[in-house]
Parts: structure tokens; sequence; C-alpha cells
């Protein structure tokens, strides 16, 4: 398995669990045959497919940009911005 679908298997799947889990929260409350989208009145089962899809890719998206800020504070760019920041505060601090 390659590094990218291993970075994507970790980042949909567990999605998909919580978008799951979303599912089932939102309509415990929610009647899926009282919901309109302007004049159009879809099926539940309709509803209930565009709902879990709009919660897997809103949980993806999240769960990327934390990915995304992982990789990017372990990057050597970042520990050297760090650094100079820790050197820059130590000379402001005995100064």
């Amino acid at each position: 398995m390659t590094q990218r679908v291993l970075h994507a298997a970790q980042i949909l799947w567990p999605a998909f669990l919580i978008a799951g889990v979303l599912e089932m929260v939102v309509f415990s409350w929610v009647d899926p045959t009282q919901l309109r989208i302007g004049q159009w009145q879809p099926d539940a089962q309709t509803t209930y497919s565009l709902a879990f899809f709009v919660f897997w890719g809103l949980v993806t998206l999240s769960s990327l940009l934390s990915h995304w800020m992982m990789r990017v504070s372990d990057s050597p760019a970042h520990a050297r911005r760090v650094r100079r920041h820790a050197r820059r505060q130590q000379v402001h601090n005995h100064a």
C-alpha cells in the first residue's frame, strides 16, 4: 500500500463512520418526508442518501484539513521557522 493510499484511507474511513453516526443522530430528530428543497420534495431514501454524502463530504474536508495541518507542522521548513522564532524571542527577552 502506498503512502498516498494509506493517507486516503486514514481520512476517508473515519469520515465514513462519523457520517453514519451523524445520519442516525440527525434523522432521529428530523422526519425526512417533511423536508423540501424549493418545490421539490424528495422521498425519504433520497433524503437519507443525499444527507449521508453531504455529511461524509464535510467530515472528510475537516479530516483532510487536520491531516494537512499536521503534515505542514512536521515539515523541516516549519521546524526552521519555529527555531528562528524561538531565537528571536530569546534575543527580545534578553534586551
